[in-house]
C-alpha cells in the first residue's frame, strides 16, 4: 500500500514543470508585462523665448506669451491667432491654432496642436490688470502633451496678451 502512495505522489510531481521550464515561464511572463508596460512620459524642458528669438523667427502680432512662475522674465510659449510657437534645445516648435477652441484676448486660441506636442494656454479672466496702452497680464497655466496625451510640462505663471 505504501508503494502506491509513494508511485502516486511521483506520479503527481513528475506532471509538473521542472525548475527550468518553471524559470523559463517567469522570464517570459516578466518580459510580457515590461513589454506592455508605457514608459514615463518625458519632461520637456522650454527655452525661454527672447527678443533675439522673436526677430529671428519673425514672430510679431497680436497675442498671448506665457512667462513660468520663477522662470524668469523670458515667455516659453507664444499663442497668436493662427500659430503657437515654443522652443526646445533651441529650435522653433510650431503649433496650429485650434480654431474650434474658445478663444482668448487679442484673438489667441486655448489649445494648440503641433506635430510632436500640443499645448493648452488657461487664462483666469477675472484676474486681467491692464498694464499697459495694449496689454493686460492674467494669471495663467501653460500645459503642454505629447503624442501619448501625456502631460510633460505644466506651469502656472503670467500670461501677457497685447499687440
Amino acid at each position: 500500500m505504501r508503494w502506491i502512495a509513494v508511485g502516486l505522489a511521483l506520479a503527481v510531481a513528475a506532471c509538473g514543470p521542472t525548475p527550468e521550464e518553471q524559470a523559463a515561464a517567469d522570464a517570459r511572463d516578466v518580459a510580457e508585462v515590461k513589454a506592455n508596460q508605457d514608459a514615463p512620459a518625458e519632461q520637456l524642458v522650454l527655452d525661454p523665448i527672447r527678443y533675439r528669438e522673436i526677430e529671428k523667427f519673425e514672430l510679431y502680432g497680436a497675442g498671448c506669451s506665457f512667462v513660468p512662475d520663477g522662470g524668469g522674465l523670458g515667455a516659453v510659449a507664444i499663442a497668436m491667432a493662427d500659430e503657437g510657437y515654443a522652443i526646445r534645445n533651441g529650435e522653433l516648435l510650431r503649433f496650429a491654432a485650434d480654431k474650434g477652441s474658445a478663444e482668448l484676448p487679442y484673438l489667441a486660441r486655448r489649445e494648440y496642436d503641433g506635430l510632436e506636442y500640443s499645448f493648452t494656454l488657461d487664462l483666469d479672466e477675472a484676474s486681467g490688470e491692464k498694464t499697459g496702452m495694449e496689454t493686460s497680464d492674467y494669471r495663467g497655466i501653460l500645459t503642454v502633451r505629447d503624442s501619448s496625451d501625456a502631460v510633460v510640462y505644466r506651469a502656472e505663471g503670467l500670461t501677457q496678451c497685447g499687440a
